[in-house]
């Protein structure tokens, strides 16, 4: 760290003045122990406060809050709404709130980071960016809205490579970023943001304090206003800023996605090219065709005969489940269900069209999204959740005897009405796959 950023992380860190953090969980924790470890104090508080939570904060010395209470900066966590009327009341009183990612930008100016967002692919494409740069010899992680917390990796890598949700980016008050990535921008979390506008607005503050020394990747044809200098990218080539290709995208692994893999080389390169590394086209086209797909995410959990098991369960927004339709060897059996979030369906009728032999449907909202889709169905039922999803998988596997294909896993609906979350229902569809590869099922060879 040179002098000017030592002196702008005094300055950042005396203006925090007293601090609450408010929200705990996977991002409260996280921020609770960056704060001890710069030995920085503050309150918390939580509405419903897990007990491991509570032990973390007192073990780290940190007491209840109070609203009552003059505090400079709160940290709040990214599922409490920014129009929250806690928030509200202590912004009024002076407070300014922001997120874990807006607190290491300030605590760690000297750290280069890569922010990514979007719709669909956000995740996947923060995890091969991290590794193509690390097969360029550098030190980067990930973090952020993808496990673990940013605030966890900010003295361990030379680069952080942050996956920014909406709710995140609604709290980034003068963040910069050197390189920023906008995956795509569809509809998802009206909910919480109300409108696709304010939805797409969150979104676009990743470039909001980019400067024309920065540079903001995203795909060919979305039109972003921003000061810094844009690269398109198109999953239809793998290549450099300047047109030299890097890979046919024929030579990706199973479960990484071209459009993913054409921001991340570019992400890549002009990060390599902030920090004044050389960029050497055959160690990026080597980290591709060896690249790690994140788990969960449109992977292959069993093949049994010629009919393959993808569990995308992550796939509950418009973009990710058309992708996932389109990606997938037809015939398809799609598993259909969860609770449904609202998502655009018309996309996903079309995508499906001559590709799609069957809708399983399952879960709470899994017959009316079905219906819906105005394709053929059938509704299981079972006595608790991985019995559901076995007996879907099962009827899924039935659908393609015969002919082979894919049993795909992309519900459209959340996990909540029969899961804690996304991963423990895909969890669940693995073994349900791995059972069915055990059992005596006649399949085709």
């Amino acid at each position: 760290m040179d002098g000017q950023q030592a002196g702008q992380r005094e300055l950042n860190r005396a203006q925090l003045g007293r601090i609450l953090i408010y929200g705990l969980g996977r991002s409260g924790r996280g921020v609770a122990r960056f704060l001890a470890a710069e030995g920085l104090q503050a309150d918390w508080l939580d509405a419903r406060p897990a007990a491991e939570d509570t032990a973390l904060v007192a073990d780290l010395g940190f007491g209840p809050g109070d609203l009552s209470r003059p505090y400079s900066t709160v940290v709040a966590a990214p599922g409490v709404p920014i129009d929250h009327p806690d928030l509200l009341t202590l912004a009024a009183r002076g407070a300014e709130i922001i997120g874990e990612v807006a607190l290491a930008a300030r605590l760690r100016p000297q750290l280069p980071m890569i922010g990514i967002t979007g719709t669909a692919g956000k995740g996947s494409t923060t995890v091969l960016v991290a590794q193509l740069l690390r097969a360029c010899g550098l030190a980067a992680l990930e973090g952020g809205n993808i496990d673990p917390p940013l605030l966890d990796v900010v003295d361990r890598a030379e680069v952080a490579v942050v996956e920014l949700s909406s709710f995140q980016l609604e709290r980034v008050p003068g963040l910069r970023l050197p390189v920023a990535v906008i995956t795509n921008l569809g509809i998802d979390h009206l909910d919480r943001h109300r409108t696709e506008a304010a939805y797409h607005a969150a979104k676009l503050n990743i470039t909001a304090g980019q400067t024309a020394d920065d540079v903001l990747i995203v795909p060919a044809g979305l039109q972003v206003q921003t000061r810094a200098k844009v690269q398109a990218f198109s999953p239809e080539a793998l290549t450099l800023q300047g047109g030299r290709p890097i890979l046919p995208a024929a030579d990706l692994p199973e479960g990484v996605h071209p459009a993913n893999a054409a921001a991340a080389v570019l992400a890549a390169e002009a990060m390599l090219l902030h920090l004044g590394r050389p960029v050497n086209p055959e160690l990026l086209a080597a980290a591709l065709r060896s690249a790690q797909p994140v788990s969960g995410r449109f992977e292959t959990v069993a093949r049994i005969g010629n009919v393959r098991f993808i569990e995308d369960s992550i796939a509950t927004r418009t973009l990710a489940v058309e992708a996932a339709l389109l990606r997938a060897t037809p015939p398809i059996a799609w598993l259909v269900g969860g609770r449904d979030k609202g998502a655009d369906l018309a996309p996903l009728r079309a995508a499906a069209q001559g590709r799609v032999v069957r809708v399983i449907a399952f879960g709470e909202d899994g017959e009316k999204m079905a219906r819906e889709l105005n394709l053929p169905f059938e509704v299981v039922q079972g006595t608790g959740g991985d019995d559901i999803v076995l007996n879907a998988a099962r009827a899924g596997l039935k659908a393609l005897q015969g002919t082979g294909g894919t049993v795909l896993l992309a519900p459209i609906g959340t996990s909540f009405d029969l899961f804690k979350d996304y991963k423990a229902r895909g969890l669940s569809f693995a073994r349900a796959a791995q059972t069915l590869a055990d059992e005596p099922v006649e399949v085709s060879a």
